[in-house]
């Protein structure tokens, strides 16, 4: 009945708004998308054939596809986005255009893409119009959730390469990603107008790794455009289109959402069944709560309001939500009159490091919450629980998946709320198998989780500690390779295997302890193989551990905040470090201060800070 759309790979873009004129914006949603425009925004990327007048006609006669843009960190994903969004007449060509998805200020000051995003594109092929929704991906591990979220919404993706890089670590977790989401997948070699470029030697990696034939890889320049056109051709004919019925009633996955001061919540839906215009009465399947709407319409990457959404579309929609809660990510919306079967949602985040977060100041705490809810919301994968501490105040004790995502969360609190938060030390999440009868029946299970170290239980208590593993993909040249056994070794890891995946790289696999490695061991990494080696590591369970519980004192007073959790072979070199830190970070006092790392009732390290007077008095004495 429709016309088969082709698919469209979307990499969860970053957002970038580009700032068309009031006329621009009519004249798009009028002549281009008429009244029945399907919308698709986030993680698909849908193709629409746009060569009729009439609007039904129009309707009738759409092709979509959704697509993301995958690949390891800085192999181009944001430069591709780039020159896809000028070909297709999205933003004007010019030399400024970098990276104009990543709307975040800290996503311009680390150059990394840190939220997905997603941008309509309109594209002519072969005598017909397409409209193409793209989805720009994060490439670090510790973004992984935001490409999860946009695979489980696309029919395809562009896995990009550096043609001088080759194979990473991120590179083959992407890969198996939209592998076992069952994916169309096109290779792209990018960077092939570098000097030290090898597209020969990328294209047997990937035939190598992957399965694909050499002759399916397109060799690109995403810097320069070169064969960048190739790509939305290949996109069209090789990606499916998305399967829906427009006959049957209104069903919207609610995939991302950001928070408006003027408008409340804008939600980012994708729809797989009926259509949703302005004025239509529409109610979340989750809390059962009903919305007017007051306007939907695409992302080019600019919101341009459009009359309705059909299924197989993506785009955005704005009812009134006030609440940043009444958006839950994964929600299914349908009309009020016609209540429908949710969608199954998607798989919650696991948080993989845990921080207490509090106010500088305790007259902020709303502030900072409100703060916080609004930017959860356009933040999923972090979770949230209340705390209080004796010495900071009430605050809360957030999980996130890295550490690099706990300090991007941190920067954009700062950046983006003006808020000044005390976090505490990161720490992991261990388990403990209880075996006081008493305390089963407090926390109801005979296991328990413990995130703050405050709360792990004493030895007697318990029948065994579990620590988190994970399972470690590194992938260097082979010349590197003693010394990166010596660091993994260094951090408790179990080698898995080792193969080469040509005559001069290998990739390693570990069974890593993830305490071991989340703090520090991405940078002695990098360091030890002058930048060439990448990391990836995916979760891998618990497994039993001998855990002891290493509490701070000074001068004799426990300091809860201090509390560390540490293997047993290593609590002397934990302890010792953090009292010759804390020593040097103490400020001044009239008096001496005696820092003990305690183990139980036995002090394993101590640090004596040497009061002001006695400095003054060796100094006068060494003039006399």
């Amino acid at each position: 009945m429709f016309p088969s759309f082709p698919h469209s790979t979307s990499k969860c873009l970053c957002l970038w708004r580009f700032k068309f004129s009031a006329h621009q914006r009519r004249m798009m949603s009028q002549k281009l998308l008429g009244a029945n425009v399907p919308v698709h925004s986030h993680f698909v990327k849908i193709v629409y054939p746009l060569n009729t007048r009439n609007q039904r006609q129009f309707a009738s006669q759409k092709k979509a596809s959704q697509m993301s843009i995958i690949a390891h960190v800085d192999h181009g994903k944001s430069t591709l986005a780039d020159r896809l969004l000028e070909i297709t007449g999205c933003i004007p060509k010019a030399d400024s255009n970098k990276q104009v998805l990543d709307k975040l200020q800290v996503e311009r000051e680390r150059g990394i893409t840190v939220k997905a995003q997603t941008a309509s594109l309109f594209y002519s092929f072969e005598g017909k119009k397409y409209l193409l929704n793209l989805i720009d991906t994060p490439g670090h591990v510790d973004f992984s959730y935001e490409v999860s979220r946009s695979l489980s919404a696309c029919q395809g993706v562009l896995l990009v390469v550096d043609a001088n890089e080759g194979i990473q670590a991120q590179t083959v977790a992407n890969f198996f990603l939209a592998f076992e989401a069952q994916l169309s997948i096109i290779p792209v070699i990018n960077k092939i107008d570098l000097k030290n470029a090898d597209p020969e030697r990328v294209e047997k990696q990937i035939e190598k790794m992957f399965d694909i034939s050499t002759s399916d890889c397109i060799r690109i320049s995403a810097k320069y455009g070169t064969n960048v056109e190739r790509v939305l051709q290949e996109v069209i004919t090789k990606i499916p289109p998305p399967k829906f019925d427009r006959s049957a009633p209104l069903k919207a996955l609610l995939f991302d959402s950001t928070f408006d001061h003027y408008r409340g919540v804008v939600a980012n839906i994708a729809l797989f069944g009926g259509m949703v215009c302005k004025g239509h009465k529409i109610m979340s399947a989750s809390s059962g709560k009903s919305y007017d709407v007051s306007e939907v319409g695409i992302l080019t990457p600019e919101e341009v309001p459009a009359d309705k959404l059909y299924a197989g579309q993506v785009g955005y929609l704005i009812a009134g939500m006030k609440e940043v809660k009444e958006a839950q990510i994964g929600d299914t919306l349908c009309l009020q009159k016609q209540p429908v079967k949710a969608l199954p949602g998607f798989k919650s985040a696991k948080p993989m490091v845990f921080a207490g977060m509090y106010p500088v100041d305790q007259s902020e705490y709303n502030n900072l919450k409100s703060a916080l809810d609004k930017l959860t919301l356009n933040d999923s994968s972090v979770t949230v629980h209340r705390d209080s501490s004796a010495a900071l105040g009430a605050g809360w004790r957030l999980g996130f998946l890295g550490l690099l995502h706990l300090e991007v969360f941190n920067q954009r609190l700062e950046q983006e709320y003006n808020a000044s938060v005390i976090m505490t030390s990161p720490t992991v999440p261990y388990k403990a198998v209880l075996s006081s009868q008493k305390l089963i029946k407090e926390y109801g299970e005979n296991e328990i989780t413990i995130v703050n170290p405050a709360d792990f239980p004493e030895k007697y208590q318990v029948l065994e500690y579990l620590e988190p593993m994970v399972l470690g993909t590194v992938i260097s040249p082979d010349e590197y390779l003693s010394k990166i056994m010596a660091l993994c070794q260094s951090r408790r890891a179990i080698q898995k295997s080792l193969v080469y995946i040509d005559d001069k790289r290998i990739m390693m696999k570990f069974l890593f302890p993830l305490n071991e490695i989340v703090v520090d061991f991405y940078d002695g990494l990098k360091s030890l193989s002058s930048g060439y080696a990448s990391f990836d590591y995916e979760d891998a369970g618990y497994q039993p551990a001998d855990l002891v519980k290493m509490d701070i004192l000074l001068n004799g007073r426990h300091v809860e905040e201090l509390v560390t959790i540490a293997h047993k072979e290593k609590a002397y070199s934990a302890g010792k470090s953090i009292c010759e830190r804390l020593r040097d970070s103490i400020p001044r006092q009239l008096f001496e201060i005696a820092i003990q790392a305690v183990i139980g009732s036995k002090v394993i390290a101590r640090e004596t800070y040497v009061y002001i007077f006695k400095h003054f008095f060796t100094f006068y004495h060494s003039i006399l």
